[in-house]
């Protein structure tokens, strides 16, 4: 699952690119982490939203626990009673230049990133809704891995082709189903030394 990704395009060039408009005073970092803002491109507008649906657990007592933010929704759980009156009137498109995933063992893990060969901005299939926790907030929806990053995760998130963009956005729950599929085509794979939890590079003796 995708819990790391990189949004390094300004906010009106993605909206020039998705045809929309950039509501005012968007500030988001390039590198993005559950329970943060990020840029979204819903309803017709490019906006800030927050990374994660919010799940408020229950205590061993029956006190409500500090939420925690669902980034990723699989597209096999698409019509469970968590995630399926967003995946009906809330589709959107999340705008990503790369994503990683932690690889190695427990402790030792590192951050390889993925991206596309010939595009600079990946439209990932997401869900948004708004929450009394957190206020607006996104999802991206996950399918099967690709055969090339398999070995380091067995998902990955849903790729939008751009004339699919409309089609995921408002057409059907059928239609939308329809695109949740692993991405065909070529990735670019960089599995770096950087630690995954603090991003800096990982001690020799960990290599």
């Amino acid at each position: 699952m995708c819990n790391l990704y990189r949004m390094t395009k300004g906010t009106a060039e993605v909206a020039k690119l998705f045809a929309v408009e950039a509501d005012p005073g968007i500030n988001v970092a390039s590198e993005l982490y559950p329970g943060y803002p990020g840029l979204v491109v819903a309803d017709g507008r490019a906006q800030a939203m927050n990374w994660g649906f919010p799940l408020v657990l229950t205590g061993k007592q029956g006190q409500k626990l500090k939420p925690k933010p669902v980034t990723n929704a699989r597209d096999d759980k698409l019509l469970t009673s968590f995630w399926r009156d967003s995946f009906a009137h809330r589709r959107c498109i999340v705008p990503v230049t790369q994503w990683a995933e932690p690889q190695g063992k427990a402790g030792q893990m590192t951050r390889s990133w993925y991206s596309l060969p010939d595009s600079e901005v990946i439209a990932v299939a997401g869900l948004w809704r708004q929450t009394p926790e957190w206020g607006n907030c996104y999802t991206m929806v996950m399918a099967d891995s690709s055969p090339q990053m398999a070995e380091v995760h067995d998902r990955m998130p849903v790729i939008l082709r751009d004339e699919d963009w409309g089609r995921w956005v408002s057409g059907s729950v059928d239609d939308a189903l329809g695109l949740c599929k692993t991405w065909p085509g070529e990735l670019v794979a960089e599995h770096t030394s950087d630690l995954w939890v603090s991003g800096k590079p990982a001690p020799q003796s960990l290599l």
